[in-house]
């Protein structure tokens, strides 16, 4: 350096501002996608890069456009290869291409609660409902709020507040975290009266306590245990002769009868069987999205619908579109995959395999037992088929740097003696395709 003169210029100082990097055409277009704060994130990210020394500045637009975020959440894509059917942690039900299509052509402005034909008020959902009402034949009408617990809510404020509701000690149950029946009951206002015991509790039983105060007499579905020996329990046509109504919640949302899954109640069966009113999960076994559904006697859904709560608890329109999408429409993904036959999950896994066996990948394919989930049909295995890989390749499949980039969904399955087992039977056959190229990409 000559005196006066500066030869050297350190490359942090050439690092370009953010006003110039957010006039980019790509990432301005990036900008009415995402949202400003997500794009100056970005570049942030990518200038402090450049000042770390890991890139030039001249790459720095280019790793900010890189670096952009899929969409402006932060949910990431998931294939479930897990062998759990509706997996509670991953979103329960995946949603068909149908309900998803639903979605988006109701995501903007939409006749959700408009009568096109007279130009007035019209049915807030009609068409969701209706096609509930399809559904369950035996119901005399139906009505839908935000999940099932909300479902029991409503009618436990509606039909028993300061009143009682008689309840099998047996069927008191406690769900994922830390979620017990008998304190959301007990917030309604409603008392319980339990009877019989853990393992037996006969039509006597629930005789015995009906009283002036009775509101309902309510049967659970365990849905996540079983309770097998010396047991007994009521069945709902024994129960709805004993005066008072049954309110029945079967839980996994079957609307009507699964030879698949022969023990598994459905809203259908039960309401010919005598209840007076079921509630179910729409984000379960029906494959659709969360929601509770309510369906039985016509008196008891008003009441239902009517009572101030039910403004609370009433979903919103891309629920209703979904919803209806999924009762009108094809088959959803959680019926295909319970259907799903072993010739053709060999089939899936065996093409699956040729193109890891000729990069040398250590894989194979190995018969397992998979399971409904979410609650249903607890005890039952499923034979499925799994590409059983090296215990290494669990993290960059469910975190691996193509991951966090949103280059490729993350999956998650499960470990067992040492090897990572992918369970066709829980993933999409659209996400074949998606699987592999996961796999080759997190390939040490």
């Amino acid at each position: 350096m000559r005196a006066g003169i500066v030869t050297d210029v350190d490359d942090r100082r050439l690092v370009p501002r953010t006003d110039l990097l957010l006039a980019d055409p790509r990432l301005a277009a990036a900008e009415q996608r995402l949202g400003r704060t997500l794009v100056k994130a970005a570049v942030g990210r990518a200038q402090q890069r450049a000042r770390d020394g890991e890139i030039s500045p001249d790459a720095v637009v280019d790793a900010a456009v890189a670096g952009l975020p899929r969409s402006a959440a932060s949910l990431t894509p998931v294939i479930n290869a897990t062998g759990i059917l509706v997996h509670t942690n991953l979103g329960r039900a995946p949603l068909s291409a149908a309900a998803i299509d639903a979605i988006t052509y109701a995501a903007g402005t939409c006749d959700v609660e408009f009568d096109l034909a007279t130009g007035a008020r019209g049915r807030r959902g009609s068409g969701a409902l209706e096609a509930l009402a399809q559904a369950i034949p035996a119901a005399e009408a139906v009505a839908v709020v935000n999940n099932n617990a909300a479902a029991l809510v409503l009618a436990a404020t509606a039909l028993a507040s300061g009143l009682e509701i008689v309840v099998s000690r047996g069927e008191l149950i406690e769900i994922g975290d830390r979620f017990r029946l008998p304190d959301l009951l007990e917030s309604t206002g409603a008392r319980l009266r339990e009877v019989g015991t853990t393992n037996r509790t006969a039509v006597a039983d629930y005789a015995d306590a009906i009283g002036t105060d009775t509101a309902f007499i309510l049967k659970v579905h365990p849905s996540n245990y079983l309770i097998s020996g010396f047991t007994a329990q009521a069945g709902v046509a024994d129960l709805a002769q004993l005066g008072v109504p049954v309110v029945f919640d079967i839980g996994s949302g079957l609307l009507t009868r699964q030879p698949l899954l022969p023990d598994e109640p459905s809203a259908d069966t039960a309401l010919r069987a005598g209840a007076a009113l079921v509630t179910a999960s729409g984000d379960k076994l029906l494959g659709g999205p969360q929601a509770g559904l309510l369906a039985g006697r016509a008196d008891l859904i008003r009441r239902l619908t009517r009572h101030p709560l039910a403004r609370a608890l009433r979903v919103d329109k891309l629920t209703l579109a979904a919803l209806e999408a999924t009762l009108a429409g094809p088959v959803p993904p959680v019926t295909q995959a319970l259907l799903a036959d072993i010739p053709s999950l060999t089939t899936r896994a065996e093409r699956l395999v040729v193109p890891l066996r000729s990069l040398g990948i250590d894989v194979c394919v190995l018969p397992v037992a998979a399971a409904v989930g979410g609650g249903g049909a607890p005890g039952v295995e499923l034979p499925s088929v799994a590409i059983s890989l090296p215990e290494g390749f669990a993290m960059p499949l469910r975190n691996g740097p193509l991951v966090r980039s949103g280059e490729h969904p993350a999956v998650i399955g499960r470990l067992e003696a040492g090897r990572l087992l992918l369970d066709l039977r829980s993933i999409q056959p659209s996400d074949d395709d998606h699987l592999v190229a996961a796999i080759i990409a997190a390939t040490p």
